[in-house]
Order: structure tokens, then sequence, then C-alpha cells
């Protein structure tokens, strides 16, 4: 009726804590050489922190740069991530746009007014109003043209700030856009960009 059941098995006894101990073996040499190394790791004073900081941020911002330059979808800021951003990138790429030719044009107008011939002030005025028609012109088809294929190939996603960000990047030549250009004007573009 007092005995154990047969089933239990006897607990062992914990190793007896010498009084004044630290409760613990002393750690292995190999142990206590690693355990130096992180700790060594770990940034101490500010400085050390601030200089770990920089060392991080311009890791990371040399990854962006490339990923700029290549199109890697991984380091690219958020504002250029997703499927949707990359069709907007190419569908602007692969379209011929007047608003490329913009920033040309301004400059020659810029010169044609500081001429100091007032014929050729009233040329560079013609060039610059005809030059805004033609931005707003192919800005309103740009809009249209990018909603339609919008809604065909990403029924589901928002499109806010889409329209925006194609404007801004069809304003600029086709050699400073960033990211880079992964398609050449007039190439086909895919049907799916999951």
């Amino acid at each position: 009726m007092f005995r154990r059941a047969k089933s239990e098995a006897p607990v062992a006894d914990p190793a007896p804590v010498k009084p004044g101990g630290k409760g613990r073996p002393t750690p292995t040499r190999r142990e206590a050489e690693a355990a130096a190394r992180e700790r060594a790791k770990t940034p101490r004073t500010r400085k050390e922190m601030a200089a770990a900081q920089r060392a991080s941020r311009s890791e990371s911002s040399q990854k962006m740069r490339q990923a700029m330059k290549t199109g890697d979808e991984r380091y690219l800021p958020p504002r250029d991530k997703g499927p949707v951003r990359r069709f907007i990138r190419d569908f602007v790429d692969s379209r011929f746009s007047l608003i490329e030719l913009m920033i040309p044009l301004l400059v020659v107008t810029m010169i044609l007014g500081y001429s100091g011939s007032s014929r050729l002030a009233a040329i560079g005025n013609s060039v610059l109003f005809g030059t805004l028609l033609v931005v707003v012109l192919d800005l309103v088809m740009l809009r249209r043209r990018l909603r339609r294929q919008l809604a065909a190939r990403f029924p589901e996603e928002p499109t806010k700030g889409t329209f925006y960000y194609a404007a801004m990047r069809s304003l600029q030549m086709k050699f400073m856009r960033l990211p880079k250009a992964q398609v050449k004007i007039g190439q086909e573009l895919p049907e799916h960009y999951r």
C-alpha cells in the first residue's frame, strides 16, 4: 500500500551546489573564446554604433544602386517594387514619346529667348507653347492607354498613384531613367508580370 509503483523511475538528485559557487560548469576554452568574439562584434560605444550603422547604410545603398541598374526586384526602393510598377516601367519604356524631347526643346527655347533678337524670341515662345501642348496631349493618351492596360492585366490591384509614376518616368529621357529601362522601344510586353 505504501510502496512505490514499479513504473516510476527513481529521480536523480541534481548535482550538489557548492555554497558560494556559480551554479553552472566552467565553460571550455573554445566556448569562452567564441563568446568573447561575439562580444567583440557588438558595438559598445556610440562611436562604434554609428560606424556600424554607416557601414550597414552604405552596403544597402550600394545594393540599391546596383538594383537600379539591373532591375533586381529584391533591392529596389518600395516605390519601384512589385509587378504593377514593373509593368508601368516597361509600358513607358516600350513606347516612343515626344515628352522625352521636352528637356532639349526647353533648352532651345531658352537659348532663343535670350538671343537678343525679338524674332528668335517669338520663335522660341512658339516652340515652347507647341512643346507644352504636345506634352499635355501625350500625357492624356498615356493615361488612357495605361488605365486600359492596367484594368486588363491587374484587375484586382489598386491603381492609385500609377499615372503619376508613369508620367514622372515618361518626362525623363530614356538614358536618365532609374531603374534602367529593361525593354526597347516597340518591344512586345509579356502577358504576365507575377
